[in-house]
């Protein structure tokens, strides 16, 4: 076993709001969408934060999360559109102000804790591929900060999936343990805020 892992901290959906995004990842094509899709398993999520972490410091990494997340009320976010990039397809998140101060926080309290060696043994049974590896490798570099873009993955296609704009309020913060494809899939901790 690793004596790292990757770790995601992560907004967790409201269950409708997570359905939306279960019912939208199962309508995209099979041969694109390389096994991922959104389900109990693999759980619809926003990312905050993506690294290697140590694997005997997750007592002190949720000591420092439980410091940050402590009077955090919770989050009223936007849904704008579907999005895509190279082969992956989201529902975009609106990049408020508070969330992305919320993003900051937990990107320096956990800095730290950061290693950036962690290999594909970091996850999930070991396995991910080396896109997911180079991700989380290279998450505070290229998608943090100015460039953080908050969504909800929902698999890969060709086309960006129509998403209708809607509101909804985010109320618990997990530390997930990634999986393939950067899955959330396993819950290692979660907040209730406010």
């Amino acid at each position: 076993m690793s004596t790292l892992l990757a770790l995601n901290v992560a907004i967790l959906p409201p269950p409708d709001m997570s359905a939306r995004a279960v019912s939208l990842s199962a309508t995209l094509p099979a041969a694109p969408s390389q096994g991922l899709r959104l389900d109990a398993d693999r759980r619809p999520h926003i990312s905050l934060t993506q690294q290697f972490v140590p694997r005997d410091e997750l007592d002190a990494i949720f000591e420092r999360l439980d410091e940050v997340l402590r009077d955090q009320p919770p989050l009223t976010l936007q849904v704008t559109e579907g999005g895509k990039g190279a082969s992956s397809v989201w529902m975009a998140v609106e990049r408020s102000a508070t969330l992305s101060r919320l993003h900051e926080r937990l990107m320096g309290a956990l800095h730290g804790f950061e290693r950036s060696d962690g290999g594909a043994a970091a996850f999930v049974g070991g396995d991910a591929r080396k896109g997911d590896v180079a991700w989380v490798t290279s998450y505070r570099q290229t998608s943090s900060f100015d460039a953080y873009t908050p969504h909800i993955t929902l698999g890969h296609a060709s086309n960006s999936p129509r998403v209708d704009p809607l509101t909804f309020e985010a109320t618990t913060v997990v530390a997930c343990h990634l999986g393939r494809f950067c899955a959330c899939r396993q819950v290692l901790r979660s907040w209730e805020l406010g």
